[in-house]
């Protein structure tokens, strides 16, 4: 009998339960009850957990939309894992390492099936690392990933898009598979972890670039070059850390797609249509608009920075190096346009 738990209860997390809740119960083998690990919050001074549970909606990060009664929070790890077979880790990148420590401590040696819903990568000076290579080295298990355009309150309210779920093993896949997908969250399976996530870190870079253009008042066919070159640039890092990525992954909902939905409004989007618009830097702006939470776009684009010119190849990936040098160098927005380069026939 398998029993999942949710490693997670932001907004991307309860929507993720909601969706397995209402799926689970038309499933053999599996416990109908899904559990949420809730970090301890409170909302209008009562437990977050004691609030879902009674009200059945995270009015915190998910308001309006109600889960299913199969679904319930709990603040204590513990009993949230307890005898849990399959592990859904929603936790913000920046928390993994820590969740990682704590579930190591509260699942009592047992291997349990893990997939990673975490959007991000650890870039050092002289190497990349995944979420799931993160939870694998810390588990010793290999961990599927979800990852795609998925933007988690339209998908609560049935708004009908598609997910690619990438794994290495089969039987686990098909597991997930069923728990996902639905009639309005469309399912496609690959045979890759690596690629897909770096397809959803370096996806931020570009959506800042996207947003930088905008910023500038520039029409649908300069902000279309510029996504050419960020995709461009995207497929060439990838290839050029990871050789054996799957081509589809460019073209499935974690590539493309996500890119496509995360240069038309995300965050990364807003926050460089304000840095043009106002003169700010990346930091004023979270602090004013996103009380002081740091963007992916921007941490990713300095960390990539960094890390290219250690390997000496940041004349290789002009887009992601004029978005670092606008953001952190206070180079001139309407350089971004300077990636745009005429070739001729050879």
């Amino acid at each position: 009998m398998e029993r999942v738990c949710v490693y997670g209860s932001g907004n991307w997390g309860t929507t993720a339960a909601k969706i397995i809740g209402e799926n689970i119960t038309k499933l053999p083998n599996f416990d109908h009850k899904v559990s949420i690990y809730s970090h301890f919050e409170t909302f209008d001074g009562v437990s977050l957990s004691d609030v879902i549970n009674k009200t059945h909606e995270n009015p915190k990060y998910l308001p309006g939309r109600k889960l299913p009664e199969n679904v319930y929070a709990t603040s204590d790890e513990k009993e949230a894992l307890d005898g849990a077979t399959m592990l859904v880790i929603v936790v913000p990148e920046q928390f993994l390492e820590s969740s990682l420590r704590s579930i190591y401590k509260n699942i009592d040696g047992r291997r349990l099936k893990i997939i990673s819903l975490i959007k991000g990568v650890y870039i050092y000076k002289d190497k990349i690392m995944t979420p799931t290579q993160v939870i694998e080295y810390a588990l010793k298990v290999t961990p599927s990933v979800l990852c795609g355009a998925n933007i988690a309150n339209e998908i609560a309210g049935h708004e009908i898009c598609e997910s690619t779920l990438g794994s290495f093993i089969k039987s686990e896949a098909d597991l997930w598979y069923s728990l996902f997908h639905s009639d309005y969250f469309r399912i496609r399976c690959i045979r890759d972890t690596y690629g897909i996530e770096l397809c959803g870190a370096l996806k931020n870079v570009v959506s800042v670039a996207a947003g930088i253009a905008d910023g500038l008042g520039v029409g649908s066919n300069s902000k279309a070059a510029i996504l050419r070159v960020g995709f461009k640039e995207m497929r060439q890092f990838i290839y050029h850390r990871h050789p054996y990525t799957p081509p589809e992954v460019f073209y499935e909902s974690c590539g493309m797609a996500d890119l496509v939905a995360s240069s038309l409004g995300g965050r990364n989007h807003k926050i460089a249509v304000e840095l043009v618009k106002t003169g700010k830097s990346f930091a004023e702006l979270e602090s004013e608009m996103l009380g002081g939470q740091k963007l992916q776009g921007p941490m990713t684009a300095k960390e990539l920075y960094i890390f290219n010119k250690h390997e000496g190849i940041t004349e290789k990936f002009p887009l992601f190096t004029t978005v670092y040098q606008i953001g952190y160098e206070k180079k001139d927005p309407s350089e971004i346009f300077n990636v745009l380069v005429g070739l001729k026939l050879e």
